[in-house]
């Protein structure tokens, strides 16, 4: 058992020392390869056997990230890995002379690299890809994998905002040699998203990719380029709930400014306030949109907005200068208090205090003058017992707007035995110029109190029309949504 037990030890030491020395091995053909391919290259030259022939390049480019999207600038930032592969002719070895090597990694400098860049490319530094190394094959296969961070420019749309969604290109291709020195291939139908990291804003709904051969004024010869198109698509909750729904709630107080008394004296002050924080939150959406001629879709919403509150403001001017009138204003026209008055109160529900649905503002005084009538008969019952007279006040008789009652009359009270008037006439002209003051003051209360129930009828029919305006209007511009 002993003996079994350092057999296995040694065995085991043995493969160590086999494997330690093949590395070393490794490391020392290694270095000799790397010399022998360097002693007569040169990194300047295309590395083809014959100049007549293209040199293909294999490009393939992965998004790892959306670094950011500057509308106002309209430029992309992106964060990417870019992989090129082409075949030197003149970095080719036999493995089975340099102890089965078959691929080594080298500086990028050392080989000639394409020239390939970004042409819509919106950056001061025109640096290009890390210089990383590059992973050289024995058959004259190079791969180098690089990161970059581009900056490229692209037309942003925002007539949908927050609901747009933009197409990005970045097209790459060489700068000096044309197509039939340096033909670009795809490596994939389209960018590589399988270690993209997800955007706060963005969605990215794919990266496919194109070539196009493309004959420029100044050359005769092809330049072909491969133009990969980001598909994003912005996330809106944010908007939605930092600048939408504000402005929709903001947008339903101005109807509210109708519904507001006129006495208070904080209808107009409502309908400006509103409007101000209309104006903040446009002033906010177009610090961040290009100056186009394209209008966002949520400007829109609230200019709209902004019209529809300035609008409301003035026929709160106008419904208050009917509402303070006064006593100098003519009365209201028969039309009015047909259509007004009687029709269109009893539509939109609008009562005075004390007033019902089965008594109409118009039938209140005469109801007043009735039972006032009623109540002065039952306070002579002695008289009328007596068969005294006819009244002698004038007035008695009249269903008048205003009452003025005199216990006992004043005429009769004045009146002698004979039946004869024996008042001082003064003091008869003196009462009826104060019945007639108290009859000019009740009609004029009774006109300035048309005019604002006038006025509050045409206030709550101009609520629930803005309020339908306010409704609509966000169903039809957020409905045009994509």
């Amino acid at each position: 058992m002993e003996r079994t037990l350092l057999w296995m030890e040694t065995l085991f030491f043995s493969a160590l020392l086999l494997v330690g020395v093949a590395h070393c091995s490794q490391g020392r053909f290694a270095h000799k390869l790397l010399n022998d391919l360097m002693e007569n290259y040169s990194s300047a030259l295309r590395p083809v056997d014959d100049t007549d022939k293209s040199l293909n390049v294999t490009l393939q480019v992965t998004l790892s990230q959306i670094k950011d999207m500057d509308e106002r600038n309209q430029v992309l930032i992106a964060y990417l890995w870019i992989r090129q592969t082409w075949h030197d002719a003149h970095l080719k070895w036999s493995k089975e002379e340099y102890d089965g090597l078959e691929v080594i990694r080298i500086p990028s400098s050392l080989v000639w690299r394409p020239d390939l860049v970004l042409y819509n490319k919106a950056d001061d530094d025109f640096s290009g890809p890390v210089d990383t190394n590059v992973v050289l094959r024995y058959n004259g296969e190079i791969t180098w994998d690089a990161p970059a961070i581009t900056k490229s420019s692209c037309v942003v749309d925002v007539s949908y905002f927050p609901f747009d969604s933009q197409q990005c290109n970045l097209t790459f291709g060489s700068w000096t040699y044309n197509g039939n020195q340096v033909d670009i291939t795809m490596g994939m139908d389209s960018g590589d998203l399988s270690d993209f990291v997800e955007n706060v804003e963005w969605e990215c709904h794919g990266m496919p990719a194109t070539k196009n051969v493309i004959m420029y004024g100044c050359c005769s010869d092809p330049y072909p380029d491969i133009t990969y198109t980001l598909l994003l698509q912005r996330r809106s909750s944010f908007y939605i709930f930092n600048l939408l729904l504000p402005c929709f709630l903001i947008s339903f107080l101005a109807p509210l400014g109708f519904y507001l008394p006129a006495d208070s004296g904080e209808k107009v002050s409502l309908g400006v306030t509103v409007l101000l924080a209309l104006t903040v939150f446009q002033m906010m959406v177009a610090e961040s949109m290009p100056p186009s001629e394209s209008v966002p879709l949520i400007g829109k919403y609230y200019i709209a907005t902004m019209t529809m509150v300035t609008a409301s403001t003035a026929l709160t001017i106008f419904i208050m200068n009917i509402h303070f009138c006064g006593a100098e204003a003519k009365p209201v026209p028969n039309w009015a208090k047909v259509l007004i008055i009687d029709y269109m109160s009893k539509i939109f529900f609008v009562y005075e205090v004390g007033e019902s649905c089965a008594c109409p503002f118009g039938q209140m005084e005469e109801s007043e003058s009735f039972h006032s009538q009623k109540q002065k008969k039952q306070l002579h019952p002695k008289e009328k017992a007596k068969g005294a007279p006819p009244t002698c006040c004038p007035d008695d008789d009249k269903p008048a707007a205003f009452t003025l009652t005199f216990d006992p009359c004043v005429y009769c009270g004045c009146r002698g035995n004979s039946g004869t008037l024996g008042c001082d006439p003064k003091l008869v002209r003196n009462v009826e110029y104060i019945a007639s003051c108290f009859r000019e003051q009740k009609a004029t209360c009774l006109k300035v109190a048309e005019w604002k129930k006038v006025a509050k009828v045409m206030d709550r029919i101009f609520m629930w029309i803005f309020f339908i305006m306010v409704f609509l209007m966000s169903i039809l511009i957020i409905g045009k949504a994509p």
